[in-house]
């Protein structure tokens, strides 16, 4: 196995007085699919975003490729390959589909557009039929599948996702899924945060569940799938 692509080394994060972040250290591997679960409110969220600085951790230290990276700026993670799908998506509801996706490539230039372009069309083809599209008119599950290309139109060599299934229909949320079971099949290293855990954990090769801002239990998504506490906890006992 590579070493570690991202690490967080016992990482306490704080909202003013409010402990967010307890003591947390995990690790994400080059190619793997790490997820998070845990129920809302556990410091899901707060741990991605800790990675761009906001809020910056207390205590710890956060390594991207052997570099600390706790004190860096957003722009510094971003400009070295990390790349986030945000919870609630944020997609720029006055701009086209086409206007978003050229939003991603700030980070990297224009280089590449017209290939990656294409490539986001063909993993999201509904995208390519809205192209001309403003986003705001979008379903909530064309705003998630084009958040999601959006973040890769940078070419992240690690890829934040954020709820991606929230509040999402169930038919909508297995095309995601099933799409980021492509992007882990081309070696792409993904972090999950995820409050569904069914979809998470099949996909993951490994994961770990958070409660309250620390870090309770950790396996691989099997083991997680098929452990009783994690089922009676996030998978209504079945």
């Amino acid at each position: 196995m590579s070493a570690p692509i991202l690490e967080f080394k016992d990482v306490d994060v704080f909202y003013g007085p409010i402990q967010a972040l307890r003591k947390v250290s995990l690790h994400i591997n080059e190619g793997e699919t790490v997820s998070l679960i845990g129920a809302n409110g556990a410091g899901k969220s707060t741990l991605l975003m800790s990675i761009f600085g906001q809020p910056r951790a207390a205590n710890g230290a956060i390594v991207y490729r052997g570099t600390d990276i706790t004190h860096k700026s957003a722009h510094f993670v971003a400009s070295n390959g990390v790349a986030q799908s945000p919870e609630g998506r944020r997609v720029f509801p006055d701009m086209s589909v086409e206007e978003n996706l050229l939003m991603g490539t700030i980070p990297v230039g224009m280089d590449h557009v017209d290939e990656d372009m294409q490539r986001m069309f063909e993993l999201f083809p509904r995208l390519k039929e809205r192209r001309n599209q403003r986003a705001m008119t979008m379903s909530g599950g064309e705003q998630q599948m084009l958040a999601i290309a959006r973040a890769l139109m940078s070419r992240p060599k690690l890829l934040l996702l954020d709820e991606p299934s929230l509040g999402l229909a169930p038919i909508v949320v297995k095309q995601i899924f099933q799409t980021l079971k492509e992007l882990a099949q081309t070696g792409m290293t993904i972090f999950l945060v995820e409050q569904n855990a069914n979809h998470a954990l099949k996909l993951s090769d490994r994961a770990y569940v958070m409660v309250t801002g620390e870090i309770r239990m950790s396996g691989t998504g099997e083991e997680l799938l098929g452990n009783q506490d994690v089922r009676n906890a996030y998978l209504g006992g079945h």
